[in-house]
Order: structure tokens, then C-alpha cells, then sequence
């Protein structure tokens, strides 16, 4: 692990934290990252700076007590991060050249300073196409899923999607039985994920990635599946909906959130019974049937460029 990685786990990590000492979180990471950026400094600075270094860079003292303390957690956070390797489950920063460049492109500075990953983490870089939906899916969302899935993988793209039950589970199962790959960001434990005998087969297998902005023993709350259903737009090159409530629940948030900034193409079922489906495509989104020939529109140019941020950042 490089220098900067490992400053930016100390710092950034929920592993071993307590009340006392939060975490930075990516908006304050990003923001500590541009104040280093403009001193020519790199996160591997840190440990080494004075009080009045800090102080140099407009750090105030209870934010420097902060970085000290939180610094101090390295030894303790080895053993910790040593523990989960020995499970299979390791972690990449942004600091990292493996970090997925997608979400760097599309997120910019609000993507998460490190992930924690099961997997071969190069799928990460593969084409990818969302899959969302309710989580209690029917025979028809599971045989429009499965079709649609079927067409995709066919044209050479895998599917992303949040791994949990219903759609996203449907479309994982359905792109690794036609020979793909399968790429999760999930909202709860990586941990129970990968006891799952079929899950370590397909790891072990190369064609399937379990990936976490959270930790790898986190219970699952509303506002990490809200966090993570950008990741999964932000990770495609166009992302399905197949099924969505009205104005309520993650589907739907991340379906009108994705629509409003622009994260990438998105299709809707044309279920003329889903009024969620129905009101998305009022919004925006792409209409099709099961007999689309998942033909992804031309991302726009301004989300095919980098964003310009230091290797750190």
C-alpha cells in the first residue's frame, strides 16, 4: 500500500472509530485534499507536519487534533484491515491507480476517499450497464430483468447494480449464467456477502466485484443505500429501471437524482401499471419495452472528460 493510501484510510476509515474523533467524510476529505493540493503537499505529509505548519495552511487547532488523533489509529487499523484480507475483502483510495476511474469521471471530489472490495477489482474499469428496481419483484419484472440483461451482456456489457433482493439480485444471477460479469456497490455487510457459497465461487471465478463506500460489517440504513445508488449510475454507461414507486423509496430517488444532474443515460420499463415508471419518463427518462435493442445513447462529452483531481483527490 503507497504512503498517501495509507494516511488516507487513517483518516477517512470508519474501522475502529469512536464518538469522540469522526472520521473525515468526502466532502471534508476533498476539501483537506485541495488545501494540500495548493501547498504542493501530498497526504504522506502529514504525519510529519508541525502545529505551526498546520497552522501555515489555515488548519485550525482543533482540526489539527483531529488529524493527530485520528493518525494515531495506524497501528490498530493495520491489525483491523489485516483481519478482513484474511476474509478476502481489501480496500483501494483514491490514491490508488486501481480506484474506479468512472466514478472519479462522473462523482469528481464527491466520490468516497476509499472502497472496500471483494473481487477482481479490474471489473470495476469494465462496461457496465445499471439494473435498479423494487426489491419485491414479480415473474414479470423478473422476466423483463432477465431479457433485458440477456440483450446487453449480448452487445459485450456487464451489469452493475446494488446487490440487493429483487431486481438487483435478478440481474446479477442473470448476466453471470450468459457468461458475464457482475459488479455490486453495496449498502450493508460485505461480510455476510461473501459467506455465500455461490458469491465466493463466481470471486474466486474472476466475475464478480463486491464494492463498499461503508464498512465491511455495517448494517444497512436508508442513507447508505441512498449514497450508494449513485455509485451505481455514476458506474454505468447506462442504467435500466425496471421498476419504481412513485415518489417514494431508493429507486425512485436515485431514478429522479440521476435525471436531474445528468449521471448518465437512463431507461425506464414502459409498464403503463408502474405510475413511478410512468412519472420518470415524464422526467426524462428513456421509454422501452423488452424488445429494446439496448442501444445506449452517446454519453454526453462533458461526462466522457476527466475530471481534472490530483492522484490524491
Amino acid at each position: 500500500m503507497n504512503p498517501n493510501s495509507e494516511v488516507i484510510i487513517m483518516l477517512c476509515s470508519h474501522l475502529l472509530s469512536g464518538t469522540d474523533c469522526k472520521p473525515y467524510t468526502s466532502s471534508e476529505w476533498s476539501k483537506l485534499a485541495d488545501t494540500l493540493l495548493r501547498a504542493k503537499l501530498e497526504p504522506k505529509a502529514l504525519p510529519d507536519l508541525s502545529d505551526s505548519e498546520f497552522l501555515d495552511l489555515k488548519i485550525g487547532k482543533d482540526e489539527i487534533q483531529r488529524i493527530r488523533q485520528l493518525l494515531r489509529r495506524g497501528a490498530n487499523l493495520t491489525f483491523e484491515l489485516e483481519k478482513y484480507n484474511t476474509m478476502g475483502i481489501y480496500v483501494v483510495t483514491r490514491a490508488d491507480a486501481a480506484y474506479p476511474k468512472m466514478l472519479k469521471h462522473r462523482l469528481g471530489k464527491s466520490c468516497p476517499p476509499l472502497f472496500y472490495y471483494a473481487g477482481n477489482l479490474s471489473l470495476a474499469g469494465t462496461k457496465t450497464i445499471g439494473f435498479v428496481g423494487s426489491r419485491g419483484a414479480d415473474e414479470n419484472d423478473q422476466h423483463f430483468t432477465e431479457k433485458i440483461v440477456y440483450t446487453v451482456n449480448k452487445l459485450g456489457y456487464s451489469t452493475v447494480s446494488g446487490g440487493a433482493k429483487g431486481i438487483d439480485t435478478i440481474a446479477g444471477e442473470a448476466s453471470l449464467k450468459n457468461g458475464c460479469v457482475y459488479v455490486a456497490y453495496l449498502a450493508d455487510s460485505m461480510v455476510k456477502r461473501i459467506r455465500n457459497s455461490n458469491t465466493i465461487k463466481a470471486i474466486q471465478n474472476g466475475r464478480v466485484l463486491l464494492m463498499s463506500a461503508v464498512s465491511p460489517d455495517t448494517v444497512f440504513t436508508a442513507a447508505t443505500a441512498m449514497m450508494r445508488n449513485r455509485y451505481i449510475y455514476a458506474q454505468s454507461s447506462a442504467t435500466v429501471v425496471v421498476h419504481s414507486d412513485y415518489k417514494k423509496g431508493g429507486t425512485w430517488t436515485g431514478a429522479a437524482d440521476c435525471l436531474k444532474h445528468d449521471i448518465c443515460p437512463e431507461f425506464c420499463w414502459d409498464n403503463k401499471n408502474y405510475r413511478g415508471n410512468q412519472e420518470l419518463i415524464k422526467l426524462g427518462a428513456i421509454p422501452i419495452t423488452e424488445d429494446w435493442d439496448g442501444g445506449v445513447s452517446k454519453i454526453p462529452e462533458k461526462q466522457e472528460e476527466a475530471v481534472q483531481l490530483s492522484l490524491f483527490d
